[in-house]
């Protein structure tokens, strides 16, 4: 049957419908396969996080041992009483009292120190098992500078008996050590030092001696490492410490007549020029275990006894006894010389 074209009202809206049905499916479909879009958030986030490196840790302090100084000492050839201070971690002025010693510039080679104090008590165990030493009360000696110390001669050296006495200018202090020291009561007499032998006999080989036992315990407190060092000048490090060359401390350049500070709180127990090496030098000791030492100063500010805080100046920077202008700088443990950079804050 042959097809005959539309030429009714009806045929033209039926095929107007189908081809707008075409058209819709058609957009329809097209909507259906585009992508939305994206959404955009707006909520305020933190920036990211950048992880910060951590501090290296300080150094780790030595441990407590037990003290190893012996109790008493006998006197080598080149040897003072300063000296002898200084490698023990005492006060010389203590060992003069301790030893009934007129005077503290003059010491014999053999003669034999004691390095405790007569009133001091044997060491106790506690229940703990832990042996522990009483603290030393301060004697009471008069603030006067001695003259600079002399070597320790030997037996039969034609020297003076009677050293000069020395004066201390008047102050109530004075006044007031001297009335203790008179209404104290008698302390235990110090164990003798052997007699001199006469000049004129032969001079006898110096005897054998047993080391002598070091004391018991352990004598750190609890803050015995918890002082809290400070360096005692700004500079150049030009000297370090090393046990094998026996560098003792650090040395610290400088421009003189800068200031030397304490590294710590304590007490001046030497000012002067007594050690041979060390120039003007000055110890303060901060407790029953460290000592330090400011040496090649060109003025000292402080005197012995004296009480000074961290940071305080105690000295002009100089180069006594040294070929430039630096600060040699010592801490002992004990009376051990100690690395003084595994004490002081990082530079």
């Amino acid at each position: 049957m042959a097809l005959r074209p539309p030429n009714s009202t009806a045929d033209i809206a039926t095929v107007a419908r189908t081809v707008a049905l075409l058209v819709a499916v058609t957009f329809i479909a097209a909507c259906a396969t585009r992508q939305s879009a994206p959404v955009e958030d707006r909520v305020a986030r933190p920036p990211p996080t950048i992880a910060q490196p951590e501090p290296a840790p300080p150094p780790p302090l030595p441990a407590a041992e037990p003290d190893w100084r012996p109790r008493t000492y006998t006197v080598k050839a080149g040897d003072t009483l300063q000296k002898i201070a200084l490698d023990h971690g005492l006060d010389y002025r203590e060992l003069t009292v301790w030893n009934n010693l007129d005077n503290p510039n003059l010491i014999l080679v053999g003669q034999t120190l004691r390095l405790t104090s007569p009133s001091e008590a044997a060491p106790t165990t506690g229940a703990s098992g832990v042996t522990t030493a009483p603290l030393r009360a301060p004697s009471a000696v008069a603030e006067a500078r001695p003259a600079p110390p002399v070597a320790a001669v030997r037996p039969g050296d034609n020297v003076k008996s009677q050293p000069k006495a020395l004066k201390e200018p008047y102050s109530e202090r004075a006044v007031r050590e001297v009335t203790l020291a008179a209404t104290a009561p008698a302390s235990v007499p110090a164990a003798a030092a052997p007699s001199e032998p006469p000049a004129s006999g032969p001079t006898a080989a110096p005897r054998e001696s047993k080391p002598d036992a070091p004391r018991p315990g352990v004598t750190d407190s609890a803050d015995s490492d918890r002082l809290d060092w400070a360096w005692p000048v700004k500079g150049k490090l030009v000297g370090t410490f090393s046990e094998t060359a026996n560098l003792k401390g650090i040395d610290i350049a400088g421009k003189a007549g800068e200031p030397v500070l304490a590294s710590a709180p304590g007490r001046v127990v030497y000012a002067g020029t007594g050690l041979r090496g060390y120039g003007k030098l000055i110890i303060i000791k901060h407790n029953n275990t460290y000592l330090s030492a400011y040496a090649h100063n060109r003025e000292i500010v402080v005197k012995e006894g004296q009480q000074v805080g961290k940071g305080q100046k105690i000295a002009e920077m100089g180069n006594t006894d040294a070929d430039q202008v630096k600060l040699h700088f010592e801490i002992r443990r004990l009376g051990r010389p100690m690395d003084p950079v595994r004490y002081l804050p990082p530079a």
